[in-house]
């Protein structure tokens, strides 16, 4: 996002109008000249909204209003999911005067009686402002043109759009699943689950939940479905892990004895030592702290299964609230254990405040963020714009005082005791091999931020975006923290029977804090419009305390996380916008009711489209991951727990330079990056010489092959001219003539007068050894000469030229092949008058011819 920039025009810049006022002596803003204000187009073309998300419309719009915060002047739109300025000049959406409808905790309508002479008193027009205080902690002030009823627009329509009547009118559901659709959230428990149990060969289906067959379990714990159709608790989840040795009728009877049935059930267990981690609600100990039930205590004694040695393990009982908070719940029926009643067990008080004590500690803290950053909401009281570019831009006295504003907002020192309370259940469970139950009043606040942080330091899986992603799903959403009245949105079944909190006062419950603060000396408010809020009673930042306690964590181990805190404030920004629909409702119950999980969009498959973008060079990343060096449980010590402020989300709006990803993680993850693309250039370039050596070797091989065949036609050759002499000397010795021609025929001139033409003769070669066996061409060839003729005479004339030449021949003068003496001495000549291919069958006899 564009982080917003400073308008240098007189026509904009309320602070220098307003020291132009001043030195005139005015000390008024109708230095402003809000009449040049002039938007470029009356309304913003349709055609131009490359910026509304899918199925986001425009409800109302305002012209030439001025963010205070950093004096940019633009158009102001309310559409059904957010309130969206964009700027004069460039026509881009400027995010700090752009907030989603959900994340506004509260808007006020502001009229300001600008301080003047008695004579311009009458002639100076109030200025109307209208101030958005955001849950992320951000105040923003817009205003607007004198003699408008811009104003007016832009407020109704945030009173109608920013808390439906319905649930269903939200944006989650306008917009749909779209591409951001995953599975049930209750498979993906059931995996956690199985992970837990050491089952994790097995995998969840919606068949396996509709059948009921998921009821695994080991030695110690199995999983139940006794509370499946939410009749036991209507805020647990289907599925529950309990001690295998305790039944279900068991179970359901243990549920009376705790607050909306949350009996103790267990979240997570140590794969090696068996011990558990625990959760549960307060007991219903009465006013007098006597009421017993021995199923509970049977129920709680089962979490504590013996150890190696054969003795039982010790049980502690972590009561997250302070102990007087404890005591007076016993008037409501309420209360703590006893010792005395759970065998082998110690009570502990963490002494962590209730939800009302963080949503003041949180607003005090905004408001001080917003007064001492540079881009405070009244334009005129931060120390940043007024005193300098640094922190030490104040006075000493005034820095003193607002180190002592930040440390009595008291966030910092409940941050301090969460994570603290957690690092002690974690050490219980590691370092003692202790089972540990935890609860508060309703168990679904405090404890669930002691539970899910504890397991976080304990287990490296949830370390990691998948086990981030079960741990929220699984001691958040599906242990009933109620997220629609924490966030401050409808709850089902959303009939509109919450009503608006109209109240002059602030979050905090003291006088309201006017955009135009007394400190700044130039302004007085007239009067003020009635404020609109979400139902104070309910709303708590409970849930963002918590990804703030990870915050701390991950600064004090940089190496233990796999995503950064950059990924954090996406995440909160995604939950506190009410844009999907995993944090809908208060309960599994009440989102199954609803059926958002198929209706709505999910903020899980959204941030993981958002990392696949970029792949592991995306910001989401931690570039200083080292999954090895934190294998195990995270156990800081006492004096490591001092947090500070989380400046990617508590500074981003006030102090945007702040608020940057630190250097050196910066400068680490370009680094990353480059090795990368190096080793990218690395792999390339080693599949190229591969090849080139592979090509290399298949030529050589070519090559080595065409030797041989060079050399094999070599061997042929000279044995071939060998043969071809032996013939021309044998066909010689019957006194013939033998003319070879460049076509391979050959002319044979026989020295007689009886054969007057010379036939054509044509050789051929075989392999045949002379006792007709075959043999390798290579090695030997015989040679045949058939000599044609074109009528008989010719052919009997060749047959006397036998009978005449023929040293064996008979008497009579018969021939005797082939048991004459010419075939016995493999003659050549014989093939003359037999003409059976002679040459074919028998191998040239060397002894029979002269040796040149």
């Amino acid at each position: 996002m564009d982080i917003p920039k400073h308008r240098t025009t007189r026509a904009t810049s309320l602070r220098d109008a307003t020291e132009s006022s001043k030195m005139e002596g005015t000390g008024s803003w109708d230095a402003l000249e809000w009449t040049k204000i002039e938007p470029i187009s009356r309304y913003v073309s349709n055609a131009n909204m490359d910026f509304l998300l899918d199925s986001e419309q425009v409800v109302a719009e305002g012209h030439g209003v001025v963010l205070v915060n950093t004096d940019d002047a633009g158009t102001l739109m309310v559409t059904n999911f957010r309130l969206l300025f964009l700027s004069e000049g460039t026509r881009k959406v400027i995010a700090l005067g752009t907030i989603p409808l959900a994340t506004i905790e509260k808007f006020n309508k502001i009229v300001v009686k600008v301080q003047s002479n008695a004579r311009q008193l009458d002639k100076t027009p109030p200025q109307r402002l209208l101030q958005v205080f955001g849950k992320d902690m951000r105040i923003i002030v817009f205003g607007f043109r004198p003699r408008t009823k811009q104003r007016r627009v832009i407020f109704d329509a945030l009173l109608r759009c920013i808390k439906p009547a319905r649930l269903w009118d939200l944006y989650a559901f306008a917009s749909g699943p779209s591409k951001f659709m995953s599975s049930s959230p209750q498979v993906r428990l059931l995996d956690e689950y199985f992970r837990l149990l050491g089952k994790g060969s097995y995998r969840a289906s919606m068949n396996m939940i509709e059948s009921g067959s998921f009821t695994l379990s080991n030695d110690l714990l199995r999983i139940s479905s006794v509370n499946s159709s939410h009749k036991m608790s209507q805020s647990y989840p289907f599925a529950l892990v309990v001690p295998k040795i305790i039944s279900d009728d068991e179970v359901l009877q243990a549920s009376n004895f705790r607050a909306r049935g949350r009996l103790p059930v267990v979240s997570w267990c140590h794969p090696d030592t068996g011990a558990v981690l625990a959760r549960s609600s307060q007991p219903l100990v009465g006013l007098m702290m006597n009421m017993r039930s021995n199923m509970d205590e049977k129920l709680v004694a089962a979490l504590c299964s013996k150890l190696d040695d054969g003795s039982r393990r010790k049980l502690y009982i972590a009561d997250a609230r302070p102990r007087k908070n404890a005591l007076a719940n016993g008037a409501m029926g309420g209360g703590s254990e006893s010792s005395s009643n759970y065998f082998q067990s110690e009570i502990v008080f963490l002494g962590i405040d209730n939800i009302h004590a963080m949503r003041d500690s949180y607003a005090r803290l905004r408001e001080y963020v917003d007064t001492h950053g540079r881009a405070s909401s009244d334009g005129m009281s931060s120390f940043l714009r007024h005193g300098g570019s640094t922190w030490g831009g104040g006075n000493l006295s005034s820095m003193s005082t607002s180190v002592s504003t930040l440390g009595d907002s008291g966030w910092l020192l409940h941050v301090q005791n969460v994570l603290a309370g957690s690092a002690w259940i974690a050490a219980r469970v590691a370092m003692e091999m202790a089972s540990v139950l935890v609860h508060c009043s309703d168990g679904w606040d405090r404890t669930s931020q002691l539970v899910s942080l504890a397991n976080l330091m304990l287990d490296p899986y949830y370390r990691t975006f998948t086990g981030f992603q079960a741990l929220v799903e699984k001691d958040w959403l599906a242990f009933g923290h109620p997220f629609s009245d924490r966030v401050g949105m409808p709850s089902f079944p959303g009939n509109g029977s919450m009503p608006f909190e109209l109240s002059r006062q602030s979050s905090t419950g003291n006088s309201s804090s006017s955009p135009m603060r007394q400190s700044s000396g130039a302004f007085t408010p007239q009067s003020q419009a009635s404020s609109h809020s979400h139902n104070s009673n309910n709303y708590s930042p409970i849930f963002l305390q918590w990804v703030d306690c990870i915050s701390q964590l991950l600064r004090m181990y940089p190496f233990a996380f796999e995503f950064s805190a950059a990924f954090l404030v996406d995440f909160l920004d995604c939950m506190l916008s009410c844009r999907f629909g995993n944090f809908l409702c208060n309960c599994e119950k009440e989102r199954l009711q609803c059926n958002v999980f198929e209706a709505c969009g999910c903020l899980w498959a959204y941030l993981a489209d958002l990392r696949t973008s970029e792949g592991g060079f995306h910001v989401h990343y931690n570039p200083f991951y080292e999954p090895l060096k934190h294998n195990g449980p995270l156990l800081p010590p006492a004096a490591a727990l001092a947090p500070n402020l989380w400046p990617q989300f508590h500074l981003r709006w006030a102090c945007p330079e702040e608020a940057k990803p630190g250097e050196i993680e910066e400068q680490c993850r370009k680094i990353i990056m480059k090795n990368s693309e190096m080793q990218k250039a690395k792999e390339v370039a080693e599949r190229k010489a591969k090849e080139i050596s592979n090509a290399m070797e298949s030529l050589n091989a070519e090559l080595r092959m065409e030797k041989q065949r060079n050399s094999s036609a070599m061997n042929i050759a000279k044995r071939t001219n060998k043969e071809n002499t032996a013939i021309k000397r044998a066909v010689q010795s019957i006194g013939c003539k033998i003319h070879f021609s460049a076509s391979g025929d050959c002319i044979v001139d026989i020295e007689s007068n009886l054969l007057k033409a010379a036939p054509n003769c044509s050789y051929s070669s075989h392999g045949k050894e002379s006792d007709g066996s075959l043999h390798d061409n290579k090695k030997d060839m015989s040679v045949s000469v058939t000599v044609t003729a074109d009528d008989n005479d010719q052919i009997s004339s060749i047959g006397r030229v036998c009978e005449t030449l023929c040293p064996f021949r008979s008497e009579d003068g018969a021939c005797k092949w082939p048991s004459g003496g010419c075939a016995q001495l493999g003659s050549q000549f014989a093939g003359l008058k037999a003409n059976f291919d002679a040459f074919d069958q028998l191998s040239i006899n060397d002894s029979y011819f002269k040796s040149e």
